[in-house]
């Protein structure tokens, strides 16, 4: 082996080293955090009380979304509504609002049919009030500590990458000297955990870099919707003068959204100001039918004077990158059986990097290798 190739490899080891060394205990965090997680939906349905028969939207009758509004605003005085989200039970919606008085629950839950209040509920990514499987949820998201800790994570999947594409380089060399799938059993402990990490590592490598990648994309999802927001505040203002104002704004954006998108249905409605719609204009999330689509929100902006369109058009690339890593993340896009094998391989890669923590011991005494093979990396 030349100087050159030495130098190469000693600085892969290096990267590979303690790229993996600072990120190892973050993801043996998230990997445990996100394994309930997978399941989320199905864990959820078992606290919650049977329903009746499931109702499409599109079969759902049309509600009066300016009259349930009203509703809300006059049992909350002095809190404004911000959002309101279209539940998956017909009738049901949550109305998401402007902070109270400590101790009041962010969203009013209303039933469409009377209309009338039908609870209050707290956020899923309140820890202290939502249970056990909120907290597991703000743990995996930000650690409990809000934006610093969402981007304290976002570094830990840029090392978690590194740590992945120097894996690789070193694995190449590393394979010139046994079969592919080779443990050396005749060998020492952790020359045996050496193979065995290496073949788990390789063969989680293309799953490994497509949940580390959607997980530091999705611990951005606050700057992306600002973004966003000031992108339709820009097509907002390229709109053409406003027409008579609108008698019922909120149902008629919700009607236009249909009308615009008619193979799509409701998500969510934002509110002028928020963190998802610009000043002026309501925005209409509009979500597609199948098993994927459902994750990708299409926006459309509607004035809130006259109700007129402002804009349709696809959203930008990286609102569909930040959508479409959700359901990815989590393996929530093909139905129970793919979440089983993402649970399977998420127990795998917390044996990856176990078996990694083993190998860089401080007690262990390690024994040089054979000439020109790595010594054990995590």
């Amino acid at each position: 082996m030349n100087d050159d190739s030495t130098a190469r490899l000693r600085a892969w080891r290096w990267i590979h080293t303690w790229s993996s060394l600072a990120c190892t205990l973050f993801l043996l965090m998230l990997c445990i955090t996100g394994l309930p997680l997978i399941f989320h939906d199905e864990i959820d349905a078992w606290f919650d009380a049977p329903a009746g028969a499931a109702v499409s939207r599109r079969e759902a009758p049309a509600q009066d979304v300016d009259a349930m509004a009203e509703l809300v605003r006059g049992r909350y005085p002095g809190r404004a509504v911000r959002f309101i989200v279209w539940l998956d039970e017909p009738d049901q919606y949550r109305f998401g609002l402007s902070p109270g008085a400590p101790g009041q629950k962010p969203f009013a839950l209303v039933d469409a049919r009377g209309p009338e209040i039908a609870g209050e509920a707290w956020s899923e990514k309140d820890w202290r009030h939502g249970g056990p499987m909120a907290v597991l949820l703000r743990l995996h998201t930000d650690m409990l500590m809000g934006l610093p800790g969402s981007l304290i994570l976002a570094g830990m999947g840029a090392l978690f990458l590194a740590s992945l594409v120097s894996g690789v380089a070193l694995y190449g060399r590393y394979m010139r000297k046994i079969p592919f799938g080779t443990v050396r059993r005749q060998r020492s402990r952790p020359l045996r955990m050496l193979d065995l990490h290496n073949l788990a590592g390789i063969v989680l490598l293309a799953w490994a870099a497509v949940v580390g990648l959607t997980g530091a994309i999705n611990t951005l999802d606050s700057f992306v919707f600002a973004a966003w927001r000031e992108h339709a505040a820009a097509r907002q203002s390229a709109a053409p003068p406003p027409g008579p104002p609108a008698a019922r704004p909120l149902q008629a954006a919700v009607d236009l959204a249909r009308r615009t998108l008619p193979d799509h249905d409701v998500s969510f409605l934002a509110m002028p100001g928020s963190l998802f719609s610009s000043e002026g204009a309501y925005t209409v999330f509009m979500q597609g039918r199948t098993a994927l689509t459902r994750h990708l929100l299409h926006p459309v902006v509607v004035r809130i004077h006259d109700g007129a369109l402002i804009s349709a058009a696809p959203p930008p690339w990286y609102m569909w990158a930040l959508e479409g890593s959700r359901p990815l993340h989590f393996g929530d896009y093909a139905g129970l059986p793919l979440k089983v094998i993402w649970a399977l391989l998420d127990l795998a890669m917390i044996a990856v990097l176990v078996t990694g923590l083993y190998l860089y011991l401080p007690k262990r005494r390690r024994r040089p290798g054979p000439a020109g093979s790595p010594r054990p990396a995590p």
